[in-house]
């Protein structure tokens, strides 16, 4: 199973913020137990899609040398569920860097209602040590929307 939770970025700038959407559908798997009545997305995994975009913005300064590790959270907020069906749109915001620490601002919105919000502290790692390059940049392309179809 991949555990991407990224659907699309569609705005990025370079070393500084990023904006992208995670489709929630019926056919995820974390869906089937989380609860099988009235299904929701758990707050966590929210909270691991806006690293995962965090990461991106990592990824995309270092020119894919470095990756982001989530090392640190501060002033978590779960404030709607997401269900099957919404769309969240996910921004992350560079706060602070220094060293090879990033501290990222990130919130999830569904519609126009934040859903969660958090500040993420990310520690840089090799690229290299985790994941080949060439398949990381791909992946990238894809989620921008700019690769080959």
């Amino acid at each position: 199973m991949r555990f991407l939770l990224v659907d699309s970025i569609l705005e990025l700038e370079t070393g500084s913020r990023a904006v992208a959407l995670k489709n929630i559908s019926m056919s995820e798997d974390f869906l089937a137990d989380h609860f099988p009545d009235r299904p929701i997305m758990p707050g966590v995994l929210i909270l691991e899609s806006l690293v995962q975009l965090a990461d991106w913005v990592v990824r995309d300064a270092s020119d894919f040398d470095k990756i982001g590790v989530a090392s640190g959270f501060d002033r978590i907020k779960f404030r709607r569920v997401a269900r099957p069906g919404d769309q969240l749109r996910l921004e992350v915001g560079l706060s602070s860097s220094d060293a090879g620490t990033h501290e990222f601002r990130g919130k999830a919105y569904s519609g126009d209602e934040l859903a969660a919000s958090a500040n993420i502290t990310m520690v840089e790692a090799p690229l290299a040590d985790y994941l080949d390059a060439e398949a990381a940049r791909a992946s990238f392309a894809i989620l921008r929307r700019d690769g080959d179809p």
